[in-house]
């Protein structure tokens, strides 16, 4: 039983972050390490704030955590100091908490029943707790290798190795099928290795996950594009079943502004990318924000991640540009009332290391010098608004416009699908209207023995989402190979995500 009285002694405790000076001279991670006496002190107080609630809304499908995390559980087990069997209630709904509880933006938070009223003093601090027990774990070797003792004699193939993909891959692996993991990238990771920053997750973190997964008997090939690389003729030949884990790597352009082709202007991933791979020693990135004025687009995550990078790369100012009005600091309870997800001001680390933020503006046009490269950017005030169709429309609001100087533009406005590539045709697979691809009800495709997850299938979304639908097109494949599943199975492929990014 929770401690009743955690929430009236103890108020919620931001985790501690390093001085910006020394993380703007690092790619290191942002927030403290925490000593084993700050984890009995900090972390464990926090925990104890869990009320443990009759109607625990931050493990409820609809609005808290997809994967289904016994919050409750684990909380109690921290607040008694009992980190191993807290890992082990983790570890049971999620394969990989220590990127959850670095990366999700935490929608078990905005359920928490402490969140519904101010004088509650904040939501339990779910997603520290959460790293502080797998990081624990890890570090006192409570995390093994967990290879299965009978063999299925099915070989099952995943082509992609970000979050959905290595979630399906453990659990097809434990299950007792051999399977392999297919990217065509030089490493492993997906977006976890090449679009998430250093100082976000450290890529420690992954390649540990990796070497545990290896013990298990996963099998990985990068470098490898199947569908090119790897006919489909040969997938079929050599793999009982298939999964879809590519993500959903189309970047939004934004090719109607003025100037765009002008050099200097790129998506946000054409610089994240070459940043990560510098992290990873493979020399000096091709798009650095050294030196230059810096203009981001969009004002999510990767705008984020963008914003972060820019600052450690030693840029001379950066500006970011949102479309829509500044959110309110607190929750409107008519707009997003309580458990859903707030529309709030995100306030994200890179934010405090600098940098300037502009509301409701748009870009009139890119303007370039002589040489054809970005020198300077038009903005006009406008307003979003939807027509009767429900069609969203950027409208101007003003005639007057204003400039800035601009050395590079990095358009971080979201992803439109998954890619072209040469394996879905084969396959005879087609994209939906939203460039996503479609599954029945068991998550198998048009294609007969292919099954799909993730971003592939729901299109850019939370990793929380990614590892929810890895677990659970590992059930569906696991019985479309045996006949019935005891792997667990959080989501349906028509869960919509309530508590969206």
């Amino acid at each position: 039983m929770a401690d009743p009285h955690g929430f009236l002694k103890h108020s919620r405790a931001e985790p501690g972050k390093r001085p910006v000076d020394d993380r703007l001279g690092d790619w290191d991670e942002v927030y403290a390490a925490l000593t084993p006496g700050d984890r009995a002190d900090e972390v464990r107080t926090q925990a104890s704030r869990c009320m443990d609630c009759g109607i625990p809304f931050c493990h409820s499908g609809t609005a808290g955590c997809p994967l289904g995390n016994l919050i409750p559980e684990w909380n109690d087990l921290v607040r008694r100091g009992q980190w191993a069997q807290a890992g082990e209630r983790l570890h049971a709904t999620n394969n990989f908490p220590e990127f959850t509880g670095r990366l999700c933006p935490a929608p078990c938070e905005a359920g928490c029943v402490l969140a519904l009223s101010p004088m509650a003093g904040g939501a339990v601090a779910i997603k520290r707790v959460e790293q502080t027990i797998a990081d624990v774990n890890w570090e006192e070797g409570t995390v093994s290798a967990q290879p299965a003792t009978v063999s299925s004699g099915k070989r099952v193939a995943v082509v992609g190795s970000g979050p959905a993909g290595l979630a399906a891959a453990q659990q097809l692996t434990r299950a007792g099928h051999e399977v392999t993991v297919f990217e065509r990238d030089d490493r492993l990771g997906g977006l976890l290795r090449y679009g998430i920053p250093e100082f976000k997750m450290e890529k420690r973190v992954l390649d540990r996950r990796l070497a545990q997964m290896r013990a298990e008997g996963t099998g990985f090939v990068t470098g490898c594009e199947v569908g090119v690389d790897l006919t489909v003729e040969q997938l079929r030949a050599d793999y009982d079943a298939v999964v879809l884990a590519v993500g959903a790597l189309r970047g939004r352009d934004a090719p109607d502004i003025p100037g765009r082709e002008l050099a200097g202007v790129h998506l946000a991933m054409e610089h994240l990318v070459p940043a990560n791979r510098e992290c990873e020693g493979d020399g000096p990135t091709s798009i650095s924000a050294a030196g230059k004025h810096v203009v981001i687009i969009g004002g999510g995550d990767t705008g984020a991640d963008c914003l972060g990078t820019a600052h450690r790369q030693g840029a001379a100012s950066v500006l970011q540009l949102d479309q829509y009005p500044k959110p309110p600091n607190t929750r409107d309870d008519e707009r997003s009332p309580w458990p859903s997800w707030p529309v709030v001001v995100r306030n994200y680390p890179a934010h405090e290391e600098g940098g300037e933020r502009k509301y409701e503006v748009a870009v009139e046009r890119f303007v370039g010098d002589d040489e054809g490269h970005i020198r300077e950017i038009e903005l006009r005030r406008v307003r979003v608004q939807r027509d009767e169709q429900g069609v969203r429309r950027v409208v101007p609001v003003s005639d007057d416009v204003e400039r800035f100087p601009c050395d590079l533009v990095l358009l971080a406005i979201g992803f439109e699908g998954v890619e072209r590539m040469p394996l879905l045709d084969e396959l005879g697979i087609s994209l939906s209207g939203r460039g996503t691809i479609g599954c029945g009800s068991d998550w198998e495709t048009s294609a007969p023995g292919v099954f799909v997850c993730g971003d592939a299938h729901r299109g850019a979304s939370l990793v929380v989402w990614a590892i929810a639908e890895g677990r659970s097109v590992a059930n569906a494949v696991d019985a479309f190979l045996t006949g019935e599943s005891l792997l667990p199975a959080p989501v349906h492929p028509t869960a919509l995500p309530l508590a969206v990014v």
